[in-house]
């Protein structure tokens, strides 16, 4: 049992310390006043005051906790301010009189008291949801606590505490007792039997040393990196502090994480592997430390029930009862095996292989290596056009096999792509801890090894010393609990009525345990190595290869050039897409929200078809001539605004907008080129000089060539001027920079600028701005370049051009991205007198713009625009997407706006409404979370505080609707 002092220790109340109270005790004592507000805790008084520009915590803690102790706090904080790599911790601040600890009589009754610095940042308790980056971010800084306590000692440290898990038996059948829930204390206390079962055996291996012992969402406070993810790194409070377990002190950090994971208690290992790297773990204390996270949820439960037993008003444990709560319901549902061979695995120690030598043949009749492997997973060669999604798909596969070859089998550690869940915000349960095997009737069913057979209709376990093996589809007449000699008939493959038969054959170490057929991705370790490969009973091909994403990325880093960026710190692997849906090796759907690229959507098969007719039939260069490409250019044309007759075919946007450039020059024999702040057109060196974008170019005001002159980005929502009426204050600015180009005598060749502010977030741009600019220009003799790239060909839904929502005409319009579906594709569309120009610097040519294929897949793309009605479609789902995100905005003040129309629209983030301040680290964050969740989204905008929402056109009410409520879960949980 828990000793005397621990007991009466269990049972305080917090002081009875009033504000009032601790003004006093600040002002007498330590000469500071202020604004004062309670902080929270489970026994103590804490209350922060803001005394000018320094902030204090006064800590108040009843006089039955011994003196030592907070010696041992205050010389702990001491020691670690002299560790040159230590986290952030606070001061000791001493009263008037030079002491650290005062003890303070109130109202009869003994205090002791502190005071310390106050820790500036974000704590994360009351966030919903913790990234990896965070869990990671809490494990590392608790390895860096106690690699910096190991040489720390007081005598303050040997002490009794309710917390301390090598107590944690008896502390928690003390506190059963408070618990009057007797359905509440069953459950608890077989927990901690249960626990304590798994840790006794390894009690007397595991480390002991000074440790914090309380690492926690609570304790920590954190500021977000670079990209907007909170990493911890300060610890705020050392009332825990003990000489303890070493894993003991990873336990209490990781059970903190359990109720930030979704039910997931496999949310801790980035936490762990962090640590691991920094302070290794032996194996023993990697075995012990899921029952000792389990023994720490246990105490939590128990404590929280008896506090509040004694103290109904403590607000801050009854805020903290869910959260415990939860944290008891994670830690006790997760399978226990699992969660240690996850953990051992994690960091390096891998599960004792099974050993195999001497089993006999589970097939008897069939030669393994005539096996054939059927590939399932994303890019198996089989799935096409979506076929996947088709019920029993992978069995039809698996069957056809083995018709074809005798005997197929499903490989076993494969991530399913049939099982891949669109517009759902869990990681689906995809990777295979079984082999489906499809061979003939009537093949005969053998044991590998002895065992005892247990019998549930066609389910059939044989449990061997070592594993168990789990067998579907086999005829038997054994009785069950027969004891089975090796090499024995189990039963025979039946299939009735066909030549065919299906078995399925899975192994678990667990004898008790009923193992699921399939795992997630990031529970794949821990359920493989209870579950292993069936392989051995088959052959070598009937286990996939695990995917290495991080190998990849590393080769991709070392020779794909630094500046080509990557979307995400942590990119997942995109192996296949399908409409507005992409796949990763791991079987994980995404919702592609940010790929104006492919205007029909992933992998259309109307493409593909026409794609793969026309290069099997002629592919060259534009000089050849041939029917598409003369198809194509009329295409384009008809599409354009009257007089708009000539055609040129490049390969990209920023070709596009380079060779417009040039036409403008050409035509008008000058070099002046007006365009926008904030705006992107390209990176050749004509598109790149006038694109603006410090978001891509950091250096892009200070670098722009003398030709240039940007004007003030007419920016509707954070511009100078505010609102759709402010055109002709931003007219006044045009027309400055037009009059001093018109001083210098130059003249002008043209204006560049896309008719909605694409790299802005799709801003709209103010009533009569282009035609107040388009005919400023023209009376200058310039020419007026729409830049369609983005936001042209049907993206905009009630448009097909962006430029008709402005009632203009340009006399030059470029286009790309979607009008060849991701297909590198191009075009500059002019009058004839304008492409003419061109000659007087020769002909041009572009080896691939315009080439048989890139023009068959510019004509099917507008045919498939057309027959699909996606310009429509465009304008009815955005309108019901951007009504969506206006909803949002009433319950989260962090959307300042939503911008756009159609399928080209911007969520921006403010901190503030009136300010505009931009909250782009949030962004960032939340750009994070959602890929999570299964969004594919980016940010955009100087501030990069925008959500760039342009998903292809086909997208679908359902996804609409998905990414409306994942964005509400997001900014709903914390981020």
């Amino acid at each position: 049992m828990a000793d005397a002092a621990l007991v009466n220790r269990m049972q305080l109340q917090r002081p009875d310390i009033t504000p009032e109270d601790a003004a006093e005790i600040l002002q007498t004592h330590y000469g500071l006043s202020g604004a004062l507000s309670e902080l929270g805790s489970q026994q103590d008084r804490n209350y922060r005051i803001d005394a000018g520009d320094n902030a204090y915590v006064l800590k108040i803690c009843r006089a039955e906790y011994e003196l030592v102790e907070l010696e041992a706090q205050n010389a702990a904080i001491r020691h670690l301010h002299g560790k040159p790599d230590a986290p952030r911790i606070p001061d000791v601040v001493p009263s008037l009189n030079g002491r650290d600890i005062l003890t303070i009589t109130i109202r009869e009754q003994d205090y002791l008291v502190r005071l310390l610095g106050f820790l500036p940042g974000q704590t994360l308790t009351r966030r919903k949801h913790l990234s990896p980056a965070a869990a990671a971010g809490l494990g590392a800084l608790s390895a860096r606590l106690a690699r910096d306590l190991a040489d720390f000692e007081h005598p303050g440290l040997h002490r009794n505490l309710q917390w301390d898990l090598r107590r944690a038996g008896p502390v928690a059948v003390q506190l059963l007792s408070a618990i009057t829930d007797h359905e509440a204390r069953d459950r608890i206390a077989k927990a901690m039997v249960a626990a304590v079962k798994r840790i006794q055996p390894l009690a007397s291996a595991l480390r002991v040393q000074p440790v914090h012992h309380d690492v926690t969402d609570d304790n920590v406070v954190s500021h977000p990196d670079a990209h907007g993810q909170l990493v911890p790194d300060g610890v705020i409070d050392f009332g825990d502090i003990i000489q303890g377990w070493l894993v003991g002190d990873l336990a209490v950090t990781c059970a903190s994480l359990l109720h930030h994971a979704d039910g997931n208690p496999f949310q801790i290992l980035p936490a762990v592997r962090a640590y691991h790297a920094i302070y290794p773990l032996e194996e023993a204390e990697a075995k012990a430390l899921w029952p000792l996270i389990v023994a720490r949820a246990v105490i939590l439960a128990a404590s929280t029930e008896q506090q509040l037993a004694i103290d109904p008003d403590n607000d801050y444990v009854r805020g903290n009862l869910d959260f415990e709560r939860e944290i008891f319901d994670v830690a006790t549902g997760a399978q226990p095996d699992v969660m240690e061979a996850a953990i051992l695995r994690t960091i390096g120690f891998d599960v004792t292989p099974i050993a195999t030598e001497g089993w006999s043949a589970l097939l008897p009749d069939i030669d393994p290596r005539e096996i054939v492997a059927v590939d399932l997973s994303v890019t198996g060669p089989d799935f096409i056009d979506g076929n996947w999604q088709k019920p029993d798909m992978d069995w039809r596969l698996l069957a056809q096999a083995a018709i074809a070859s005798g005997a197929a089998a499903t490989r076993y550690g494969e991530f399913r792509l049939s099982l891949a869940a669109p517009l759902s915000m869990a990681p689906p349960r995809n990777f295979a801890l079984h082999s489906d095997i499809c061979l003939p009737a009537g093949a005969t069913v053998a044991a590998p090894f002895p065992g005892l057979l247990q019998r549930q209709g066609q389910h059939l376990v044989l449990v061997g010393e070592e594993i168990s093996l789990h067998l579907d589809g086999v005829d038997t007449a054994l009785e069950d609990g027969a004891a089975i000699e090796r090499g024995a008939t189990l039963g025979t493959i039946g299939s009735e009525g066909s030549a065919i038969g299906g078995l399925r054959v899975q192994f678990c170490r667990v004898p008790t345990l009923e193992p699921p057929l399939y795992a997630a991705a990031d529970q794949a370790d821990g359920w493989s190595a209870v579950c292993p490969s069936p392989a051995a009973l088959l052959n070598a091909a009937c286990e996939a290869p695990r995917p290495d994403s991080s190998s990849l990325l590393s080769l991709r880093n070392a020779h794909f050039a630094e500046p080509q960026k990557h979307y995400y710190e942590i990119p997942p692997q995109i192996e296949r897409g399908w409409r507005e849906f992409l796949f990763d090796m791991q079987g994980s759907c995404y919702l592609d929200m940010v790929n104006n690229v492919t205007t029909l959507g992933h992998a259309h098969p109307r493409l593909t078809a026409a794609i793969a007719q026309q290069w099997s039939r002629l592919n060259t260069n534009s000089r050849f001539h041939y029917a598409a490409v003369a198809e194509f250019s009329e295409r384009l044309a008809t599409l354009a605004p009257e007089g708009l007759d000539s055609v040129f075919l490049v390969n990209s946007g920023s070709e596009a907008n380079d060779l417009a450039i040039r036409l403008a020059w050409a035509h008008t024999g000058k070099r002046n080129m007006l365009c926008l702040l904030e705006a992107y057109h390209g990176w050749t060196v004509a598109s790149d000089a006038v694109s603006t974008s410090i978001a891509d170019n950091p250096q892009a005001l200070t670098t722009r060539p003398d030709w240039v002159h940007p004007v003030i980005s007419p920016n509707t929502y954070r511009g100078p001027f505010r609102g759709p009426d402010s055109g002709p204050d931003y007219l006044d600015d045009v027309a400055a920079k037009l009059q001093a180009i018109d001083q210098k005598g130059d003249g002008l060749a043209g204006f560049i600028a896309e008719a909605v502010y694409g790299n802005a977030g799709g801003i709209t741009l103010p009533h009569g701005y282009l035609a107040g600019v388009y005919d400023a220009v023209r009376q200058r003799g310039g020419l007026c370049i729409a830049d369609e790239v983005q936001v042209g060909y049907g993206r905009l839904g009630e448009h097909f051009w962006g430029f008709e929502s402005q009632g203009v005409v340009p006399d030059i319009i470029t286009i790309a991205k979607g009008m060849g579906n991701g297909h590198p594709l191009g075009a500059v569309i002019t009058r004839r007198e304008i492409a003419g120009s061109l000659k007087k610097e020769g002909y041009f040519f572009s080896s691939a713009g315009g080439s048989p294929v890139s023009s068959i897949v510019g004509l099917t793309v507008l045919d498939i625009l057309r027959d699909e009605n996606l310009q429509e479609n465009a304008q009815l789902i955005g309108d019901r997407l951007k009504a969506g995100l206006i909803a949002l905005m009433e319950r989260f003040p962090l959307i300042g706006a939503v911008h756009g129309m159609g399928l080209y629209l911007g969520v921006e983030f403010v901190r503030d409404r009136e300010a505009l301040t931009p909250a782009t680290e949030e962004t960032a964050a939340i750009c994070e979370r959602l890929l999570d969740l299964g969004v594919v989204m980016q940010p955009t905008g100087d501030h990069l505080n925008v959500l760039k929402i342009k998903p292809p056109l086909c997208l679908s009410a359902e996804s609409a609707d998905f990414f409306v409520k994942a964005l509400e879960k997001v900014l709903g949980d914390g981020f």
